[in-house]
């Protein structure tokens, strides 16, 4: 059933809440997957100051080991039967992340990490893995609530595709329903020879409901076991997802829609939800 290439899940970690939150949901879905969990801890020089010589940095590569561990025995112990694996790694933990995810099935990562913050900071690995990573990111906002629908972003584009089949895979994989939502009202996703119906509200519902239509139909073959909701919503997408997510176990989306930008990892859509979704939020890029 796995339709995403990579031998193993992968998971940051640097010993704060958040993180701990991802690796037991990593744990749980390298266990669903039938993977080995590679537990990922990125050291290097925090400090402002250069390091007054080898033994500094062997100190801070000592103390990065001793997080690792904490990690790796955490997993062990939510999922006794996965195989699990430390990796500790020098570099900031963006790019060391999305180095590791090369052969990754699935990364995942926390909303924020030791530096906490209520916001993203644009160099944080919530930002940057998503936009660069080499497969599906999960930034885990809360404790996985798997009694929740997994929610999926559709509009047509090759981007909801890719997230589709993840968002089927990972309802198929909880034994929960998952429901596929497009936020219609966006007229930078509209084609200019379809700009005139935006007049008519009728004329672009029946336009939206024949692409959603197109977009679900072969997927609804393919999982006849998943149930399957599909909601029109006749607002922006950022408007219809951040509704759609208050109730979501998950939020799946494409990096860039219909309407995203040429050049940019990372549309607009996406990276609002990333920052405001109540709940966790997977991106679903190709994979380079």
């Amino acid at each position: 059933m796995r339709r995403f290439e990579g031998s193993h899940v992968l998971v940051g970690f640097d010993g704060s809440p958040a993180s701990e939150r991802a690796l037991r949901w990593a744990a749980e879905e390298a266990r669903l997957r039938r993977m080995p969990l590679t537990v990922c801890h990125a050291w290097h020089w925090q400090y402002p100051v250069p390091p007054s010589g080898p033994s500094a940095l062997e100190t801070a590569r000592k103390m990065g080991q001793h997080i690792l561990d904490k990690g790796v025995l955490t997993a062990r112990e939510a999922c006794p039967q996965t195989q699990v694996r430390g990796r500790l790694a020098a570099g900031p933990a963006p790019a060391v992340l999305v180095n590791q995810s090369e052969n990754a099935s699935l990364a995942l990562i926390g909303s924020h990490g030791r530096n906490g913050g209520a916001t993203f900071v644009a160099g944080s690995s919530a930002v940057q893995l998503p936009a660069y990573a080499h497969c599906p990111v999960m930034v885990v906002r809360n404790a996985a609530d798997r009694s929740r629908p997994v929610v999926v972003g559709v509009d047509g584009s090759a981007a909801s595709e890719a997230a589709l089949a993840f968002g089927l895979e990972e309802a198929a994989l909880r034994g929960q329903s998952l429901r596929a939502v497009y936020g219609c009202w966006e007229p930078d996703a509209i084609a200019s020879a379809e700009m005139g119906m935006i007049a008519d509200p009728d004329e672009l519902r029946l336009m939206a409901a024949t692409r959603l239509e197109r977009t679900m139909s072969p997927w609804r073959e393919k999982y006849p076991y998943v149930d399957v909701e599909i909601s029109l919503v006749m607002r922006t997408p950022r408007h219809t997802l951040l509704e759609a997510a208050a109730g979501a176990g998950l939020l799946v989306l494409g990096g860039r829609g219909l309407g995203g930008v040429a050049g940019l990892r990372l549309g607009a859509v996406s990276s609002a939800m990333l920052q405001h979704a109540p709940c966790s939020v997977a991106i679903v890029r190709p994979r380079t």
